[in-house]
This record gives structure tokens, sequence and C-alpha cells, in this order.
């Protein structure tokens, strides 16, 4: 059975046009999922909205949006007037600009979505486009309202089809400097530098997706397992305590201690750098 497309709607570019749509890449549907029981019954439990001062259970039909301006002081927005918020959508994905593959920062990737022509007769179109920036080299910034905002994709070739992935708004996402600005700055050289190059050269290998396990999922697959065929869980053990070493010792042992760049030499102990001047913490707009 075919993918369910989030969106269908046109893929433009100049007056090339094909109708497409866009599938989830990445879901998390597949966890396993609770639902909240009552104990002493078993039954399953809703959520109920109340009032905060009365206690009282408020119905849909009474329930309002507000934004808060001061303590406890809100402006309220009816249905109507927050639907009336969102702009009008033509359907078209609109590719406004072609840029390189790497032009973008990995910060403001959002979530990928896969971009296929949703009609056979649209398929020419499609692999004209998707050819034409395979051979290029190139990325498309492309814009459209995706549920109710107008978004922002970056278009990729994608094996033989495309990937799109919405982008992150500028105001969405934080200075790294205010992240990194209590980060010293260390001159790192000698065979401190040399074994840490030795190591990551030993430790080089490929992503395989398929490698990586959600320890979480599968303890809790376990033991959603174990509760069927009324086994005991065993209580998990305790991770040893991680011992405090010399930054330099450590890279011994991670490298080994025979025949390693740099044996016999006593490196000196990185000394800090003059600290930065922390950045000026960005204001939020008002």
């Amino acid at each position: 059975m075919a993918p369910r497309a989030n969106w269908k709607g046109f893929l433009k570019v100049g007056e090339v046009t094909c109708p497409v749509g866009l599938y989830t890449a990445a879901s998390t549907s597949d966890r396993i999922a609770f639902h909240t029981l009552n104990r002493d019954t078993g039954h399953r439990v809703r959520r109920e909205f109340v009032d905060a001062e009365t206690g009282k259970p408020v119905e849909r039909d009474d329930q309002i949006k507000g934004y808060e301006v001061a303590q406890g002081e809100y402006v309220t927005l009816e249905p109507e007037e927050v639907a009336a918020a969102v702009p009008q959508s033509d359907k078209t994905l609109s590719i406004e600009a072609f840029i390189g593959c790497s032009d973008v920062d990995d910060v403001y990737f959002d979530k990928p979505y896969y971009l296929a022509p949703t009609d056979r007769s649209a398929e020419e179109a499609y692999s004209l486009i998707r050819e034409g920036m395979r051979k290029k080299k190139v990325a498309a910034l492309a814009s459209t309202v995706l549920f109710r905002r107008v978004r922002t994709l970056l278009i990729r070739p994608h094996g033989s089809g495309l990937i799109a992935t919405t982008l992150n708004f500028d105001y969405e996402v934080r200075s790294a400097e205010e992240a990194f600005s209590d980060i010293h700055d260390f001159s790192i050289k000698g065979e401190m530098l040399d074994l840490a190059r030795h190591i990551i050269d030993t430790k080089r290998g490929e992503f395989d997706p398929k490698a990586f396990d959600d320890r979480y999922e599968s303890a809790l697959a376990e033991l959603v397992k174990a509760k069927m065929e009324g086994r005991k869980i065993a209580p998990p053990k305790k991770a040893p305590a991680s011992k405090v070493v010399d930054l330099m010792e450590a890279l011994r042992l991670s490298a080994g201690a025979s025949g390693k760049p740099g044996e016999g030499k006593k490196a000196p102990r990185a000394k800090p750098a003059p600290r930065k001047k922390a950045a000026e913490p960005r204001r939020k707009a008002s």
C-alpha cells in the first residue's frame, strides 16, 4: 500500500510545474507507546481541562486562546480570529533559488520529507528538475504554506527522488556564541595532538544507521515481553562510576602503549590562552 502524503501540491521552477506530495521520511510512530490507566480499575484515564481558579471542567466550546501580556493578564483570541491569521495557500512549492548543497548550516534543519511525483504524467518534469540539480551539484530553496505556516524547505536530490527538509526560522535557532562563550581557548600541540590524531585515524568508519541501537526502546520491549510471559524482571545493573584520569594518560591508554606516535616523549600540559570576552546575550524581540 502506497504511503499517504502529508501534503499535496505542485513543485514549480520557472514555468516548469509538476504535481508532487510530501511523505514522512522520519517518524517516531513505531516506538512503544503507553496509555495511562487507573491502577485500581485498569481503565484508561482521559485528560480534562479545568479552570485553574475554580477547578471546574471547561467544555471545548468555552475554550479560547490567550496570550499573556502581564502576570495573569491576557489578550484573548477567538478561534475564527486565529484562523484568519493563517496565510492563504495556492498549494505551490515554488523554488526561489538554487544554492550549494552545503550552504545551509544543519542547525537550521527541522524535519525531512520525501518529495515525490503524485502523477505518472509528472515524472518527466520531476526527473528533469532532479537531474538538473544533480548535474549542477546544487540544492533548491523553496517555500509554501505547510501546516498553517509559510515554511522554507531545502530540496536536494536523494537517490531516484528528492528530499525536502523544512528549515527552522532564524528566531528559532539560538546563538552559538552564547552556548560557547565560556569555553577557554587551549593551545593543543606536540604528543597530545599526535595521539588524538592517531585515535581518530584508528576509529575511522562509515555511517550505518542499522548499527545504532535504541537501548531504551529495546529495554521497554523486553520489559513488556517479560510482563506478558510472567517472568521476573531483574533490576538493571548499575554502571561503574567513571574514574577521573589525567587527559594525557587517557590519550595514551586510548592509543595503546606500544608503537604509537609520540611514545617516550613528555608533552607539556596544554595551557589555556587568554580568555575571550563573553558575547553579549541576544535580546528577545519585543
